[in-house]
């Protein structure tokens, strides 16, 4: 089976550490990469992609050390967060484009480009130029030339940020499927699709991962860590400072609060609860030293 292992690995940028002393190994199937805005996910992404250079450790993509940079990239589909492609070319035009740099003979390109379109379900818009796509169209196509010469690694940047709920299931879905035959990194900070998508995922903070495993010890591990408790509104600016609150919802003058906290807060009618991945996700940064307290708005 297919992996990818990473050894050691730092990264400057300058002076400054963007990727510290980096370990993991990712399976065939379906990974998640977690973490806030410029926690260094992009920047990973990149390196295993071998658009950037490492400092110093090791990297192997399907047993390719990542120094062979022309043979990573020709086992390699990426999708970057901000991607943009030949807006004034239709669907097809800028797929056979990319197809020809490629090296695909006209049969080639013919075969795999209508099998894509229909899978990223763009084959009825395929005369549509592409910049009079939808955002969630841009992105399908983005998957589409990810995959034009059948990668057995897919990388994915922040694939979903922006897309309405229902153009985002359908992307994760898509993103599921493609995970049956090649190892697929989604590198995201939105925890319902790491969630609803990946059994397999990694927490990234400034440049560190902090914690490996699957979602369900990531859950498990924030068990008797959870509670709620119903409090008068004029409360919450004073709990919001004392406490990590991961939700709260408004009901007339009272408010149902969710709390994460080692131990169990001193409030009138707190009640413990059962985590889900996100309480789980803020629980893991809370116990890695990081500040996740909100605070007085």
């Amino acid at each position: 089976m297919e992996k990818i292992e990473i050894k050691n690995v730092n990264k400057f940028y300058g002076k400054k550490h963007a990727l510290k002393n980096i370990n993991l190994t990712i399976n065939q199937g379906m990974f998640g990469l977690l973490g806030r805005n410029g926690a260094g996910k992009t920047t990973l992404m990149k390196t295993l992609s071998a658009l950037h250079q490492k400092k110093n450790g090791s990297i192997t993509v399907c047993g390719i050390p990542i120094e062979n940079a022309k043979e990573i990239r020709s086992i390699t589909g990426y999708l970057p967060q901000e991607f943009s492609m030949y807006p004034n070319m239709n669907v097809y035009e800028a797929l056979d484009y990319l197809g020809t740099l490629s090296g695909m003979t006209k049969s080639e390109r013919k075969e795999r480009i209508e099998m894509l379109l229909k899978k990223v379900n763009l084959m009825e818009h395929q005369h549509k130029k592409v910049k009079a796509l939808s955002g969630g169209m841009k992105r399908r196509l983005g998957i589409a030339q990810a995959l034009l010469h059948n990668p057995k690694v897919l990388i994915v940047d922040e694939p979903t940020a922006g897309l309405d709920p229902e153009e985002r299931i359908r992307f994760r879905n898509l993103l599921t499927n493609e995970a049956d035959e090649r190892i697929v990194i989604l590198s995201t900070h939105i925890v319902g699709d790491i969630e609803a998508s990946c059994e397999d995922i990694a927490i990234m903070n400034d440049g560190k991962i902090l914690w490996q495993g699957t979602v369900s010890k990531l859950i498990s591990n924030a068990r008797g860590k959870v509670f709620t408790v119903n409090v008068p509104k004029k409360y919450l600016p004073q709990i919001k400072k004392d406490y990590i609150v991961t939700g709260m919802l408004i009901q007339g003058e009272y408010n149902t609060v969710r709390i994460i906290s080692d131990n169990i807060p001193n409030l009138q009618g707190i009640h413990t609860d059962e985590p889900n991945c996100e309480d789980a996700y803020i629980y893991c940064l809370y116990q890695n030293g990081c500040d996740v307290y909100g605070g007085e708005e």
